[in-house]
C-alpha cells in the first residue's frame, strides 16, 4: 500500500497581459480551475501507475464546494480517501496568474492543509509492506510523527523536500533524513538542503552526494532534461535520462516522478527501475497541460513493460 500525507488544493488559473505589480489590478477574460496539492498530485501519479486500490490519501480538506471536489477527484482516480479529514478552515487554494510569455505569480492559501494531523492516519494502514510519500505543505511535525511511526512499523520513506521551507535548518533536515529512506530533490533544493547542513557546493550532485553520506540515506534528484540520479551513501551513483520531448506544460511533473517512482519501489523493483518509470512518467506528463490531466497510466511507460 502507498500511503500519501500531504496537502490538497484546488488551482485557480488565470491569464493576464501583465502581473500586477503592488497597487495595480489587471482584468483576465476567465480562468480556469484544476485539481492540486503536491500531496493529491502525488496521489494520483502513483494511483495511474499502481491502480485503483492501491493508493491511500491522508489530509484535510474544508467543509466546502472545493473539498467536496478534491474528494471526488481523487476518487475517480482510484485513490481512497477514507482518511481525508473535513475540517472548519477552507480547502487549500492556490491562486496563479500567467502572463504572456509563460512567467508566473502563486500564492497559495494553505487553509486546511495546516490542519493535518499524524493522528488522522490510524496504525492499520502502517505495515512492513507500506510506502509512505510526504511533501512539505503540511505542519512539518505532523509529518515527521507519521515517518517516525511507518518506519517503526517497518515501512519505507520517501519524503519530497518540497517546497523547500524559508525556514530550513540543518536541524530540520537531520531530523526529516533521520526518518527517512528516500529524499527526493530537484536540483535547487539538493543545493539548498546540504547548504543548510553547512555544505557550500553550487554543484547539485555533489551537493546530493554530500546529503545522501551525510546523513545515510539515498538521495535522488529530479534535473529536467537531464533525467534523475540517486546517490547511496557508500558513494553509489545512478542515472536514469529523461525523454526527449517539446514539453506543452512543466506543472505537475515533478509530483508525477514522486508519485511513478513511488509505486516502483512499492511493487520492490530496483532503484534504477524506479528513477527510469519516474523520469519517462514525468516526460509524458509534460505533453499535456493541468497538473494532473497528462499523468500517463502504467500502460504508457515502457519502462514498466515485460519483454
Amino acid at each position: 500500500m502507498i500511503l500519501v500525507f500531504g496537502s490538497l488544493n484546488i488551482d485557480l488559473v488565470t491569464i493576464v497581459p501583465v502581473i500586477p505589480g503592488s497597487g495595480r489590478t489587471v482584468l483576465a477574460p476567465s480562468y480556469a480551475r484544476h485539481f492540486g496539492g503536491k500531496g493529491a498530485n502525488q496521489a494520483v501519479a502513483a494511483a495511474r501507475i499502481a491502480g485503483a486500490g492501491k493508493v491511500s490519501m491522508a489530509g484535510r480538506v474544508g467543509r466546502d464546494g472545493f473539498g467536496d471536489e478534491a474528494i471526488d477527484n481523487l476518487a475517480a482516480n482510484g485513490v481512497d480517501t477514507s482518511l481525508i479529514v473535513r475540517t472548519d478552515e477552507p480547502t487549500g487554494c492556490a491562486f496563479i496568474t500567467v502572463d504572456r510569455s509563460g512567467e508566473n505569480a502563486i500564492t497559495v492559501a494553505s487553509g486546511a492543509n495546516m490542519a493535518a494531523r499524524a493522528a488522522d492516519v490510524p496504525a492499520s494502514h502502517l505495515a512492513a509492506d507500506t510506502v509512505l510519500v510526504l511533501q512539505m505543505e503540511v505542519p512539518f511535525a505532523e509529518a515527521l510523527e507519521v515517518a517516525r511511526r511507518t518506519r517503526a512499523a517497518s515501512g519505507r520513506v520517501v519524503w519530497n523536500l518540497a517546497p523547500v521551507p524559508e525556514n530550513m535548518t540543518g536541524e530540520m533536515i537531520r531530523t526529516l533524513c533521520g526518518a527517512t529512506d528516500c529524499l527526493i530533490t530537484n536540483e535547487h533544493e539538493a543545493v539548498d538542503a546540504a547548504s543548510a547542513l553547512g555544505a557550500a557546493l553550487s554543484d547539485f550532485e555533489t551537493a546530493a552526494a554530500h546529503l545522501a553520506k551525510a546523513t545515510e540515506l539515498t538521495c535522488v534528484v529530479t534535473a529536467g532534461a537531464q533525467g534523475a540520479f540517486a546517490f547511496a551513501p557508500d558513494g553509489t551513483r545512478l542515472h536514469a535520462a529523461s525523454l526527449a520531448i517539446t514539453p506543452v506544460d512543466t506543472t505537475g511533473a515533478g509530483d508525477t516522478f514522486v508519485g511513478a517512482f513511488a509505486s516502483v519501489l512499492a511493487e520492490k523493483m530496483p532503484l534504477q527501475q524506479a528513477l527510469e518509470a519516474g523520469c519517462e512518467a514525468a516526460a509524458l506528463k509534460c505533453l499535456k497541460p493541468g497538473a494532473q490531466d497528462g499523468m500517463p497510466a502504467r500502460s504508457a511507460i515502457r519502462a514498466l513493460q515485460s519483454g
